[in-house]
């Protein structure tokens, strides 16, 4: 399955990168290898993960406190956002 990246989701993404990077050399690239990583496990196993709405899903990203919000659309995988999940919960949804 294919992929690919709502706007501000791949905001976010480029956003969380540069502040990890920012705490410690290396963690930066190390968040990404794990999103990355986590989106080969969705692209394997779409409908594995949490369902968290009517055709909305959530992948945890181990070692850090996000997850990506996805669905399912034309048989792609749209990622909706890459969210915090200790900030305001749910704001994402007016993506969708």
């Amino acid at each position: 399955m294919q992929f690919f990246f709502h706007p501000e989701a791949q905001r976010e993404l480029v956003e969380s990168v540069k502040y990890y990077e920012t705490q410690k050399s290396g963690l930066g690239r190390r968040f990404l290898d794990t999103v990355i990583e986590a989106i080969h496990r969705i692209r394997t196993h779409p409908l594995l993960f949490r369902q968290i709405d009517e055709s909305i899903r959530q992948c945890r990203i181990p070692r850090f406190p996000y997850g990506l919000i996805y669905r399912i659309r034309n048989n792609n995988i749209e990622i909706i956002a890459i969210m915090h999940l200790h900030r305001k919960p749910g704001y994402w949804k007016e993506r969708s």
